[in-house]
């Protein structure tokens, strides 16, 4: 497949992501394509660890290639979305759960699908030009992929300040928030890879990371612990509209771009997920919203706005200061029989 190169090299089963004019974005077969090569790897005994890395300077994998999600469902065709995500979950469970070490090298755009792959591996490495973020809710979606599982463990109130805002992380505030372990000089990347090729050897990683340069996030984290509390996204309006000073005007401005029934949903679940044990759980509750995406959110709207039409000025279900929990309520119901069970061929 030309959009992404499958291998093993050496000791080490390699995945490559190869579309760096889409900026990496992962289609459906590309998630097929992994998810199958972690299944025959896991009992390879030749392959020692999984490398995963990406060409182009721009992008690890800024996200999903949503163009087919959205033309299926203006079509009305709502099963292709379902089918899309409910593999994709499998392939992001199978990630996180896999056996051996797993090392990601994430320069640039790690985005949505990306963080599926590049965020759930056991040597998650970032760079100087790394730029990590869960921006769903500005297209009407939730923080999916597992997300909601790194958002939910992140220190204090730091998950649900980001998945609500789509704040964009560096090296430190991805370490910081979990969604990385090691910043390493991209300069020193090819070598480091290739060494791990040849010996298979995942502790070579933990001897090339330095301290990463700071990031702003450690000194917003008292406003964000003091305005994203919140059981609800009101709670959260609210707060952010009495504090007055500069990080509530600007997280205000970020919340205002997004989807209220998005980003109430995503509050839900990050709650919910905090006192999960492993990322099924996540993953079983973001899909319960995705599933419903198309037919009763915000996610068409979303796409048209940002990537269809290009006005920017979305058409929201619900106000901002206003979402009914009754409606947060229905997008996060149990599926009955169509709930995610990460069976392969269902």
């Amino acid at each position: 497949m030309s959009d992404i190169s499958i291998r093993k090299t050496g000791k080490t089963g390699r995945i490559t992501f190869t579309r760096p004019k889409a900026l990496n974005a992962m289609s459906y077969d590309m998630c097929i394509a992994i998810e199958d090569a972690l299944d025959a790897w896991e009992k390879d005994d030749d392959v020692k660890m999984i490398v995963i890395d990406a060409e182009g300077d721009k992008a690890f994998c800024a996200g999903g290639d949503i163009a087919e999600l959205y033309d299926t469902g203006k079509a009305g065709n709502f099963a292709f979305g379902q089918t899309f995500w409910s593999d994709e979950y499998r392939m992001n469970a199978k990630m996180f759960e896999f056996g051996k070490p797993v090392a990601s090298f994430m320069q640039g755009f790690t985005m949505g699908g990306g963080v599926g792959v590049g965020c759930h591996g056991s040597h998650r490495v970032v760079g100087d030009t790394s730029q990590i973020a869960m921006p769903e809710c500005g297209i009407g979606l939730v923080p999916d992929v597992g997300g909601s599982y790194i958002l939910a463990h992140a220190p204090g109130r730091l998950g649900e300040y980001l998945g609500l805002t789509a704040a964009r992380l560096n090296a430190a505030d991805a370490i910081l928030s979990g969604f990385a372990d090691y910043y390493i000089p991209e300069a020193d990347w090819p070598a480091l890879i290739a060494d791990l090729e040849t010996t298979g050897d995942w502790t070579l990683i933990d001897e090339a990371a330095q301290d990463a340069p700071a990031g702003p996030l450690t000194a917003m984290q008292d406003d964000i612990n003091a305005n994203f509390g919140g059981e609800a996204l009101g709670d959260i309006v609210n707060a952010l509209q009495n504090d007055g000073s500069d990080f509530a005007s600007g997280a205000l401005k970020k919340l205002s771009r997004n989807s209220p029934l998005a980003m109430g949903c995503a509050l839900e679940i990050i709650h919910r997920v905090r006192s999960a044990k492993d990322i099924r759980s996540a993953l079983e509750l973001e899909y319960r919203f995705t599933y419903r995406a198309m037919e009763h959110g915000d996610f068409l709207e979303g796409i048209r706005a940002q990537i269809i039409d290009k006005d920017r000025n979305p058409q929201w279900q619900h106000a901002f200061e206003s979402l009914p929990a009754v409606a947060v309520s229905k997008m996060l119901m149990p599926l009955g029989d169509a709930k995610l069970t990460f069976e392969k061929g269902e």
